[in-house]
């Protein structure tokens, strides 16, 4: 049992070791009063994101978009780059999107019509 527990408690600390530092909880900019938490998370080798809790006025309410994915197949690019897509809920559009990491600091940009129309945010880490 002890050697059981002992290689379980080693293979947890090594998928910690290869968790992508981008992963958890961000918060995004506050757009009409209203803002979401979106969950990071992997999906396959990409980072993904999901609106996990949305406000409005700084109350939590149930918006139509929870659940949904608003970050899409981000694949890691080094030094805290990413490249992917973005939906933007406002216009149930999907943008080709990047971000960049920085400590608790997550910088989204997205953009369509080969570049000419972007729009950017930055996100910060839920504590």
């Amino acid at each position: 049992m002890k050697a059981f527990m002992l290689g379980f408690g080693l293979s947890v600390l090594a998928g910690l070791a290869h968790a992508d530092p981008i992963e958890g909880v961000w918060k995004t900019e506050v757009d009409d009063g209203r803002y979401a938490y979106v969950t990071m998370q992997p999906c396959g080798p990409n980072v993904c994101g999901v609106i996990s809790r949305s406000f409005e006025g700084g109350a939590e309410y149930n918006s139509p978009n929870k659940g949904k994915m608003l970050v899409r197949n981000m694949a890691p690019q080094g030094g805290g780059k990413y490249k992917g897509k973005v939906w933007r809920p406002s216009n149930d559009k999907v943008y080709i999107g990047k971000m960049s990491l920085s400590g608790n600091i997550l910088k989204l940009s997205g953009c369509v019509a080969g570049g000419l129309l972007c729009s950017s945010q930055t996100w910060t880490r839920v504590q």
